[in-house]
């Protein structure tokens, strides 16, 4: 009697294909800061309906109205539940108690925190290690019902805001639990010309991921460039 054939395995899946995120709303909060609406700006530009968010609805209103069309302002609460997506931008200081106070509007949203935590002194920027591991571990502990993934750490302000720069040529590294959700993030990281999403690992490499900025601001101000990071043979 012949053995039945074993089942083939399946393809592995190309990991440059990633889904179609054209349609989806992105919120930043802390759009009004410098690296928020230099995102927003950015995503914007690239075709993506962008809502800025504030704790004050006006200011938001007023950044938004800035930076132009495909991009809205609003309150921070209203931002995260119109959004599909909600990149955190708030400065570290004010990390913890903004998330706590919108868990209940980011409950079901993939949530992409992008904070560095980083202090400063005569000597430069240097690393802070939060209790949790990381901004993105502090994040996933303040929002259990919310899908948390860590990207956007080593992006210029500077060049994310000037419409001079047509393509910014860096790569974004992306970590999270899950791969469906990472691959999302990616994505949005590609639309933005020059730009790559590239997967990372999970969130509790996130720290060294978040420290490396205070390398960067060292390079930049070394030779007064705008430093990003771009992974060789990927």
């Amino acid at each position: 009697m012949t053995s039945p054939a074993a089942p083939k395995a399946a393809p592995k899946k190309d990991p440059w294909d990633l889904p179609d995120v054209s349609g989806l709303t992105v919120g930043v909060l802390g759009g009004t800061g410098d690296q928020g609406r230099g995102l927003a700006y950015r995503l914007a530009r690239a075709g993506q309906r962008v809502i800025i968010g504030s704790r004050a609805a006006e200011r938001a209103q007023q950044a938004a109205g800035e930076l132009g069309e495909g991009v809205e302002g609003a309150e921070n609460a209203e931002c995260a539940r119109r959004s599909d997506v909600v990149i955190i931008a708030v400065p570290w200081e004010g990390h913890g108690k903004t998330l706590e106070a919108l868990r209940d509007d980011l409950a079901g949203k993939l949530v992409v925190d992008c904070v560095n935590p980083l202090g400063f002194d005569k000597k430069g920027a240097y690393a802070l290690k939060p209790e949790e591991g990381s901004a993105a571990e502090q994040a996933a502990a303040l929002l259990p019902d919310s899908r948390v993934t860590a990207a956007f750490h080593h992006l210029s302000a500077v060049l994310l805001a000037d419409p001079a720069v047509e393509e910014i040529e860096t790569d974004v590294m992306v970590l999270g639990e899950v791969r469906d959700d990472c691959e999302i993030v990616q994505a949005l990281a590609g639309r933005i010309p020059g730009m790559r999403g590239v997967y990372a690992g999970r969130l509790r490499n996130a720290h060294q991921v978040e420290s490396l900025v205070a390398n960067l601001i060292s390079v930049n101000r070394r030779y007064r460039a705008h430093a990003g990071v771009r992974l060789t043979d990927v």
